[in-house]
C-alpha cells in the first residue's frame, strides 16, 4: 500500500483548492493550493512506487480536477469534488510500493 500522506495531500489539494477558490473568489489561489498539494503528493508517490507510477497518479490527480467540472454540472459542485477526491485518494492508497 502506498503512503497515507500522499492520499491526504491529494484530498487537501482537491478539497482545499476548491474551498479556497470558492471562499476567496480567487481561482488562481485555489489552483496554487491544488498545485502545491500535487507536488507534495508526487514526491511521496515517487518515493513509494517510482517515477512512472508517480507520473500516472499525477495525471489521474489533474484529470480528477478537470473531470470534476463537467461532473459538477450533473451532480453539484461539492458532490463532484468529493467524488473525484475519493477516487484519487483510493488510487493513491492502493498503489503498490516499489520493491527495494
Amino acid at each position: 500500500m502506498a503512503s497515507l500522506p500522499a492520499a491526504a495531500l491529494t484530498t487537501a489539494g482537491l478539497v482545499g483548492g476548491f474551498a479556497t477558490a470558492r471562499a476567496t473568489k480567487n481561482r488562481p489561489l485555489g489552483g496554487a493550493v491544488l498545485a502545491a498539494a500535487g507536488a507534495g503528493a508526487f514526491t511521496f508517490w515517487k518515493k513509494d512506487a517510482g517515477v512512472p507510477a508517480a507520473i500516472g497518479l499525477t495525471v489521474l490527480y489533474l484529470g480528477a480536477f478537470g473531470g470534476s467540472h463537467p461532473l459538477a454540472k450533473k451532480i453539484g459542485a461539492w458532490p463532484a469534488v468529493w467524488t473525484v477526491t475519493s477516487a484519487t485518494a483510493a488510487a493513491s492508497l492502493l498503489l503498490p510500493k516499489k520493491r527495494a
